[in-house]
């Protein structure tokens, strides 16, 4: 059971400290957790809309030296599947995008030294420039340090450069998990925490908005998932750029991980954790459930569990995709399945503006 002394804390708006945290996490009844993230939910966002956003996630390279024991997506530089787009050949994923009526696209690669920062930035240019319409939400963190390893250039360079380019926000991948003894074996060649923290710090103070992600179900334990929980808590604190949590399971499918995972992260670990992190994260305002890991069922049972948000419809996957692990949607199915939760579905813009009601 959810203690009376966190429930009356959680409910006004009091912080809790992670040793109640923890507790939550651990013992409390998965019914009373849901029912309290739902209600601390409507707290601080009393009607009863859902917001999704119409989107595509397209990759511009798959080529990458930095070998993260989870990733099935990733070619080593010279390998026969390996590819870097053009910049035309992107632009045409943009528009394929564009004529289903996304207005957000998230895109991604790997980590590719062969990659000039123009290149970078010129896909930033020309989507702005073809495609008004579409935030060009690109690049994760560890891509923006490559950028800057690459160039030579600063962090804050590279971001001032992309932002003049017309770049706004930043998406929240390459967290993982927070923490230095699960980086350290997770993704060595990231560095810890501080290397996704100081990239998503300094996009803050330049006026980025972003989103923080945790990928969880791996080699993590529950102590590590509050050390990446503190940090995304005390960099909001610091500088309030984080517009969303987007928490997911990890899919072990045809990466180094496999064998030593027996199964997926539970429906029911997803669910209290996605409600512990409504609780825990006081100062993010959105939460987003994730029916394209966690399947549509899932996805719509953690509207109740604390989430606000169902994601995007993700047009074009290709990540997931490599683990064999694949969800489609529509914009209509979306919005169906927002409305059979007991939601009303409402379409917004990457900075969660609503557009329209579905």
């Amino acid at each position: 059971m959810c203690s009376e002394a966190i429930e009356e804390k959680a409910l006004t708006g009091q912080r809790l400290s992670r040793e109640e945290g923890l507790s939550l996490l651990r013992e409390a009844d998965l019914v009373e957790l849901g029912q309290l993230a739902n209600a601390v939910r409507f707290r601080r966002h009393p009607n009863a809309d859902v917001t999704f956003v119409i989107d595509s996630n397209p990759n511009y390279t798959n080529v990458c030296i930095t070998d993260c024991i989870f990733c099935a997506f990733y070619r080593k530089p010279g390998a026969k599947d390996a590819y870097t787009l053009t910049i035309e050949q992107v632009m045409e994923k943009i528009e394929r995008a564009v004529a289903l009526g996304a207005t957000t696209v998230l895109l991604q690669g790997g980590h590719n030294p062969g990659l000039a920062l123009d290149y970078y930035v010129e896909l930033v240019r020309e989507t702005r420039r073809r495609f008004p319409q579409v935030t060009p939400h690109f690049f994760t963190a560890s891509e923006v340090t490559t950028m800057a390893q690459v160039s030579g250039l600063s962090i804050p360079e590279v971001l001032g450069r992309l932002k003049a380019a017309g770049q706004c926000t930043l998406p929240g991948g390459g967290a993982e998990i927070l923490s230095d003894r699960i980086r350290r074996r997770l993704s060595p060649k990231k560095g810890g925490p501080e290397a996704w923290l100081s990239v998503h710090r300094e996009a803050h103070r330049q006026g980025f908005k972003s989103t923080a992600t945790m990928m969880f179900g791996h080699i993590e334990d529950d102590e590590a998932i509050f050390d990446h929980l503190d940090h995304i808590r005390a960099l909001q604190d610091e500088t309030g750029g984080f517009t969303a949590f987007v928490p997911w399971s990890f899919k072990p499918g045809n990466t180094p991980l496999e064998k030593s995972i027996a199964q997926h992260a539970s429906s029911t670990r997803y669910l209290r954790m996605l409600a512990v992190s409504r609780l825990y994260l006081d100062n993010i305002p959105h939460v987003q459930a994730s029916w394209f890991s966690e399947g549509k069922k899932t996805g719509q049972v953690a509207l109740h569990f604390g989430a606000d948000d169902f994601g995007g419809t993700l047009f074009e996957e290709n990540v997931h995709a490599a683990t064999n692990f694949i969800n489609k949607t529509t914009v209509e199915e979306t919005a169906t399945l927002i409305r059979e939760a007991g939601f009303r579905p409402a379409q917004r813009t990457t900075l969660y503006e609503t557009v329209r009601y579905w």
